[in-house]
């Protein structure tokens, strides 16, 4: 009986190796989209005036489940974004924008230490968390966050609008050759909209 070419056996099993890995990475990649499934709200905010500065106040619910636990152990970085939007109304036109504003911060998960670090993109400041729920609640919350100065308004009416979004940021390295065709997962909640009393 004859025997086939070694060296093109061996190809065959390399080949088949290499496919069945990128199948699996595929599929992790799919299989994660539903990361950002559940609850994405802001679920109340306010200004507050301290010296002519308006600073926010919000609440935000962000979405947990066990698909976005499993996303960062595997190495992803996720983005978490807060925009703010202040208009001038006016009567007889479109409003016109006066603040447009976003606070960056980053979620990942440190295997070594086992903890979560919630990284602040502007300022580089750091928290670490034993728990995704701790983090997620420190994310959710944001106080006195500085958004505009009296100067910037004059006498009118204007309304203050924030929105919250998760979306990946950052992927391991091993990964990034391989997925850099998906699609980026990407929420953002309905925005949450008041009038600024002035």
């Amino acid at each position: 009986m004859l025997r086939g070419d070694p060296t093109r056996d061996s190809l065959t099993r390399g080949g088949r190796l290499v496919i069945a890995g990128m199948i699996a990475l595929v599929s992790w990649g799919l299989g994660h989209a539903d990361a950002l499934d559940g609850v994405l709200e802001v679920r109340s905010a306010f200004v507050n005036v301290d010296k002519g500065v308006f600073l926010l106040h919000a609440r935000i619910e962000y979405p947990n489940g066990p698909a976005i636990r499993g996303a960062l152990r595997d190495g992803q970085t996720l983005t978490f974004e807060l925009d703010a939007r202040v208009d001038r109304d006016r009567r007889f036109w479109f409003s016109a924008g006066i603040v447009d504003l976003t606070l960056r911060r980053e979620l990942s998960y440190h295997a070594v230490s086992q903890r979560y670090v919630v990284r602040d993109i502007r300022s580089g400041d750091q928290e670490s968390f034993a728990t995704l729920d701790e983090a997620l609640a420190y994310l959710g919350r944001v106080d006195a966050w500085p958004i505009l100065v009296e100067p910037q308004l004059d006498n009118g009416n204007y309304t203050i609008s924030v929105r919250a979004g998760v979306r990946r940021g950052r992927l391991p390295a091993s990964l990034r050759a391989i997925l850099f065709w998906t699609n980026d997962w990407a929420r953002v909640s309905e925005w949450y909209t008041w009038v600024l009393p002035v």
